[in-house]
């Protein structure tokens, strides 16, 4: 109850005195008493109504109640001997005023005599109060008079509130109003600090009427019941309860320690803040023991009673160094809790340093601290100091193990969090070390791309590439290996690389998809127990196109389909038989060949874009397709739309990767074929046509070259090939290829001619002369090619 509470009410004498001893409020109990009219006293000092030589001991500071007998001058000269009882206003606020009250007994009959008295001391089994029918304090017994730490003789006469001087009187006074006016009585519990008390207990108050012979409730009486040990255990296990379902809901160090300090504020203090200790920079554990002192720690986290956290100095993320005398330092130091139940003196020295910290603690009125290490696993992480102000009573051997169980239980999450980002981290470089770095420049399509590690689950096995291949062709993949982590990356790895390997020996979309589902049986066999399969899964999409035909090969393997936009749109998704997932073994693919117009951009893309719990599939493939119409005109731009529109804002829920491309078309102009009849003798022709198309093409620099490459690629395939025989020249602006196509089957070699033979030389200069040379195989026989670099870029 604060000094600003009503002053009226005839059964009490009531006065307001300010912090300077000046009488600034006088009520009418207090003219009954003493006979003094408000405006009479109200602006002089209080001491001026103490009779002549009396005088009253100052209460200290820190107290919030006072109590004593005074002599007290009357008006008409006399001098009463009365007792008083003071409240300050709210605890530990300088500035606030007195509320000082003594009860007006004339017209209360002796307890001795009288029949509420009588019954309710040998009703109540333990600390009782008896109020009569205006609640006012008829009678306590000597139980109750020790909890309340004031004289039954002097407290007759006065409301719960007036007792009691604060808030949770008010709320006891309406609880035995309830019980007055209903005869029905009921329970309440607090926990509060009586009067007598230096730290706060639970109470179980138990109200019942009174009644006398007619029936009438006459009173009420209260009894209450010390339930702490009870109430306690009850907080304990709920706040226990509380921190294994709050903490830990994520795998992120930060959320972790902020959970713990929600978790334990306001429960177990006021203030409570984590530090971490940097992990080591090389990314393996910390060494046991307990750190150096003064020690570095990193803010995690901070919670508080009072919005936005005012009493921290630093903030998360930031480090600070805490020396001897700290308890940050001194807890992981002694590696053990300690409680510093007077932090202002125990932290003295500490704060004599820190000036802003000694202003913040004398500000919020923090007067005990408990620092708990944060260790797991052997490991010791940093630490948690939690911080009383508001909440009076000093930390208990009881508040100790709780604040040790929650932090352990935290600290095993902090520990696995951090083990998880590790991994995460190692993962996540490892797969991007295997994607590749930047997309090659093709002539064929203008591409862009994005990679999305999962947000919780961990790096996955999704990938993509873009692969040059003969002919100005183009290849294209993306793939999902089912699982996450290092696993999935290293397999993924495996994968890509057999990608890469088959899509250099030019097979077609079908076939190497076989060849990779083969592959993963294999791996499949590896990674299994009892020679099982299925322990390796994954998902690909192949796609070939060709600048030349403007056609596009695409294969899949239980992946989802791409989406094509042609100029003009509409987009579609493109139809593809779905094929099995990659590891069944024995099950076919097919290819489908399409003919894409130049400038059409193809969408290959892995299911964590589309595939959501807000959304069914289908909606996410029409989100697709809208924004890859309106962000067209550039792939990057496109890219960053798409992500944007399909997934949450800052994560995503699995893996991701993007892979865009816009096709280009090679003009008729830069391609010359010849027909070539199987007769030794027109090599020097056809050889004179090419130097010819050169020129045309005003490609005099790689004439020289290009023709010695013709003659031997024609004259091999004339001599060991089978008609018809095809030569093929096409360029674009850094390259020039040369190609001869015959209808065998048989793959030429490198070897190594000896001294005297004729021949075998042809490939070995071939293969000296150009940037790269091989051959495919078609439907019709092979293809031997060759390519020049015209302009070193």
């Amino acid at each position: 109850m604060s000094p600003e509470t009503t002053l009226g009410g005839p059964a009490t004498a009531r006065v307001v005195i300010d912090v300077n001893g000046t009488l600034i409020r006088w009520s009418e109990g207090a003219r009954r008493l003493l006979g003094y009219a408000s405006e009479e006293v109200e602006g002089r000092p209080a001491a001026d109504l103490l009779a002549t030589g009396n005088t009253v001991p100052l209460p200290g500071p820190a107290e919030e109640r006072w109590s004593g007998t005074v002599e007290l001058r009357h008006r008409d000269g006399r001098t009463l001997s009365v007792w008083l009882l003071a409240h300050h206003g709210p605890p530990r606020q300088s500035g606030s005023d007195w509320l000082v009250l003594t009860p007006l007994n004339d017209d209360t009959p002796d307890p001795q005599d009288d029949f509420l008295m009588t019954a309710a001391l040998k009703q109540s089994p333990c600390a009782t109060a008896v109020y009569d029918d205006r609640l006012r304090l008829h009678g306590v017994n000597e139980a109750m008079a020790a909890v309340l730490g004031l004289p039954a003789a002097h407290i007759r006469g006065l409301s719960t509130p007036e007792v009691g001087g604060n808030l949770d009187g008010e709320e006891i006074e309406e609880e035995l109003r309830h019980v007055l006016e209903s005869g029905q009585g009921r329970e309440t519990q607090g926990y509060v600090r009586a009067g007598g008390e230096e730290r706060a207990h639970a109470w179980l108050g138990l109200l019942a009427p009174l009644i006398d012979a007619d029936g009438r409730v006459r009173g009420v009486c209260m009894t209450a019941h010390d339930f702490s040990e009870h109430y306690m255990a009850r907080e304990r296990l709920r706040l226990v309860n509380e921190a294994s379902v709050r903490i830990g809901t994520t795998l992120d160090v930060t959320r972790t320690a902020q959970e713990l300090a929600d978790v334990c504020v306001p429960i177990l203090a006021d203030f409570v803040s984590v530090d971490l200790l940097d992990p080591p920079e090389d990314g393996g554990d910390r060494e046991s023991g307990p750190p150096k002192v003064p020690v570095a720690l990193r803010r995690a986290a901070h919670q508080s009673i009072h919005p936005g956290s005012p009493e921290a100095v630093v903030k998360p993320g930031q480090s600070d160094i805490y020396p001897t005398g700290s308890p940050q330092a001194d807890s992981l130091a002694a590696d053990r809790t300690i409680v510093a139940a007077d932090a202002t003196a125990a932290l003295a020295g500490w704060l004599a340093r820190d000036e802003v910290r000694r202003e913040r603690v004398r500000e919020y009125g923090i007067h005990t601290t408990m620092s708990v290490p944060i260790r797991a696993r052997g490991t010791t992480l940093g630490v948690a100091v939690f911080n009383r102000s508001q909440r009076i009573d000093p930390f208990t051997s009881g508040d100790v193990l709780l604040a040790e169980e929650v932090t352990a239980r935290a600290a095993v999450c902090i520990d696995n969090a951090r083990r998880f980002s590790r991994e995460r981290a190692t993962a996540l470089a490892l797969q991007r070390s295997l994607l590749p770095q930047s997309l090659p420049r093709t002539a064929a399509v203008e591409a862009a791309s994005r990679y999305l590690p999962a947000a919780r689950a961990g790096v996955g096995g999704d990938w993509f590439d873009v692969i040059p291949l003969s002919g100005m062709r183009v290849a294209m993949i993306v793939g999902d290996v089912v699982g996450h982590g290092i696993q999935a990356s290293a397999t993924m790895g495996r994968l890509r690389t057999a990608v890469r390997t088959l899509a250099d020996i030019d097979l077609a979309p079908d076939e190497l998809l076989t060849h990779l589902d083969d592959l993963v049986v294999r791996l499949s066999a590896e990674a299994g127990a009892d020679g099982t399969t299925g322990e390796v899964g994954a998902t690909c999409l192949y796609a070939v196109y060709d600048p030349v035909s403007r056609h596009c090969t695409l294969a899949r393997a239980g992946h989802p389909p791409p989406v094509m936009l042609p100029p003009g749109g509409p987009a579609r998704e493109i139809e593809l038989p779905a094929g099995p997932p990659l590891g069944l073994g024995g099950l076919p693919f097919e290819s489908v060949e399409l003919d894409v117009p130049e400038g059409t951009v193809l969408a290959l893309f892995t299911d964590g874009l589309i595939e959501s719990r807000e959304r069914d599939i289908d909606a996410g493939h029409q989100l697709l397709r809208e924004s890859l119409e309106s962000n067209s005109d550039s792939l990057e731009g496109a890219c960053h739309a798409i992500l944007q529109t399909l997934l949450p804002v800052g994560s995503a829920p699995d893996d991701v990767a993007l892979l865009l491309a816009r096709t280009r078309g090679l003009p008729a102009s830069q391609v010359a074929t010849w027909e070539i009849p199987a007769d030794p003798a027109l090599v020097a022709p056809i050889r004179k046509q090419a130097v010819a198309q050169l020129l045309d093409w005003d490609l005099s620099e790689a004439t020289f070259t290009t023709e010695l490459v013709v003659s031997e690629l024609v004259t091999n395939a004339i001599r060991y090939g089978e008609s018809p025989i095809r030569l093929r020249l096409i360029h674009d602006a850094t390259t020039l290829i040369c190609e001869v196509s015959d209808s065998s089957h048989t793959a030429p070699h490198l070897r190594r001619a000896r001294t005297f033979d004729e021949g075998g030389r042809g490939l070995l200069l071939v293969a000296q002369l150009t940037q790269r040379w091989g051959s495919r195989h078609t439907a019709d026989g092979k293809t031997i090619w060759a390519e020049l670099t015209l302009v070193e870029e």
